[in-house]
């Protein structure tokens, strides 16, 4: 098998630490600086090589061949300290056909009227409390929405308000330290810094929190029509006698909680800001949201005549994927794009470079939700990877879809968020989501509602 040596060497790289400097500091910038070198480039991971796939349709190769290209590398043994080895997740490639199988009924197109309930409910609640002239730090503001929505969904009243705040304050601690940990060598991420005191702490109590959970509803043995109602007693169709085991439901919850929290609360907050700064799409989407919700919240109903709302969604996505960087382990010799790759490699993808390949878009740094216009050429097959690809493509891609159409027709029906003076760009603040940094906006009113009625327009 040939050395991982033969691939092109991504530029920059120094003695000893190869690419982390580039890889800690401007990491976007270097992901889209790789295409022009190749299709797979050899990038150093201080004396750890990586190959990074940055081509879209070798990207789908891999992803479809879970087999040979399982879940694992930096990111992932960094998820699994989090969310376990059992999940549905972030299982190898042996479980997860199985867990498959048994967790897809809660995702099945009949519960979604009964999420979307609880979903708009939580978003109005939320908005409904704003008030004209406040200032919002946006992405919490964001994980505030987000966070109750997973909770009503997942656990439907399980954990309570005053919890929550606790488990947000966890989930936070994790995904802010995550990037730094990723390049913590052992015995580094051991050491008893703050950091790392932090992130088991929080690790800990919120596997605590949702074990206690899990471990009641066994006990209560009452279907709540919820996710984990669902996952409690879902039954393998191919055998039936055998369900999820407590470690794998608590893994998957544990999963569902993280992502459904953050990622979609980064997706909201970065269409907001790209709202602000594009006027002329935010009047076309308040006139749809006006002539479709008529001054009340949105509703599943509501979904399929929310069309340019989805766009901005879609758009959203593209331009700035929450999940933009991922690794995979290769499990058997095989061959990548006329490249030998030996078992035990590591290759990493990136949503984020190949939504910004100029080859691929036009203009890619432009924000065109029009580009996702049926009626428009659209771009290549495999060019959009927010939610992955193939068997293991994320199983809550519509629940997170609804969740964020829902919310931002709701938030723009009613409030117009506006940059406050002197906001310079918006940076990402890098994480395992991509969310933005420092994003402050003030809440003004477009429309006053009464018993669910515009009663005065802004």
């Amino acid at each position: 098998m040939t050395s991982l040596r033969a691939l092109p060497v991504a530029p920059k790289a120094l003695p000893l630490v190869g690419h982390l400097i580039p890889l800690l500091r401007n990491p976007l910038e270097f992901l889209n600086s790789l295409p022009p070198h190749g299709d797979l480039v050899r990038i150093q991971l201080g004396p750890v090589p990586l190959v990074m796939i940055c081509d879209p349709e070798l990207t789908r190769q891999a992803l479809v061949d879970d087999r040979v290209f399982d879940k694992g590398g930096p990111i992932f043994d960094r998820v699994r300290e989090v969310v376990g080895n059992d999940g549905l997740a972030s299982c190898p490639y042996s479980a997860h056909r199985r867990l498959r199988r048994l967790a897809q009924p809660a995702f099945h197109p009949a519960r979604f009227p009964g999420y979307a309930k609880a979903m708009s409910t939580c978003i109005e609640d939320a908005t409904g409390s704003w008030r004209a002239g406040q200032v919002l730090d946006v992405p919490t503001e964001m994980m505030t929405i987000t966070s109750r929505i997973t909770a009503a969904t997942l656990f439907s009243g399980a954990l309570p308000p005053g919890e929550l705040g606790p488990v947000l304050h966890d989930v936070k601690t994790f995904f802010d330290g995550f990037y730094q940990r990723m390049f913590m060598v052992p015995p580094l991420d051991r050491l008893p810094t703050p950091g790392n005191r932090a992130h088991v702490r929080a690790r800990t109590r919120l596997r605590d929190a949702f074990d206690q959970i899990i471990a009641r509803r066994r006990i209560e043995g009452v279907d709540h029509d919820d996710l984990l109602s669902a996952l409690i007693a879902a039954h393998d169709p191919e055998d039936d006698s055998r369900g999820m085991t407590d470690a794998e439901i608590s893994d998957t919850v544990v999963t569902f909680f993280l992502a459904g929290t953050e990622t979609t609360a980064a997706l909201l907050a970065w269409a907001l800001d790209l709202l602000a700064r594009h006027p002329g799409i935010a009047r076309r989407l308040h006139a749809e949201v006006d002539e479709v919700l008529g001054g009340a919240r949105a509703t599943h109903a509501d979904l399929p005549r929310l069309e340019l709302t989805h766009r901005v969604i879609t758009e959203t996505l593209r331009l700035r994927p929450p999940g933009w960087i991922f690794t995979r382990a290769v499990t058997a010799d095989t061959r990548l794009g006329g490249h030998l790759l030996p078992a035990g490699s590591t290759v990493v993808y990136s949503p984020y470079l190949i939504h910004h390949r100029p080859d691929l878009y036009d203009e890619p740094e432009t924000f065109d939700p029009d580009r996702w216009d049926p009626k428009r050429p659209q771009p290549p097959r495999h060019a959009l990877l927010p939610f992955a690809s193939g068997a293991r493509k994320c199983i809550g891609d519509t629940f997170g879809m609804t969740e964020a159409v829902l919310a931002l027709a709701t938030i723009t029906a009613r409030w117009r968020l506006a940059h406050l003076p002197g906001q310079r760009q918006v940076r990402p603040a890098l994480g395992l989501a991509l969310r933005p940094r420092r994003l402050q906006m003030q809440v003004k009113p477009r429309i006053a509602v009464k018993e669910g009625k515009i009663v005065k327009a802004a």
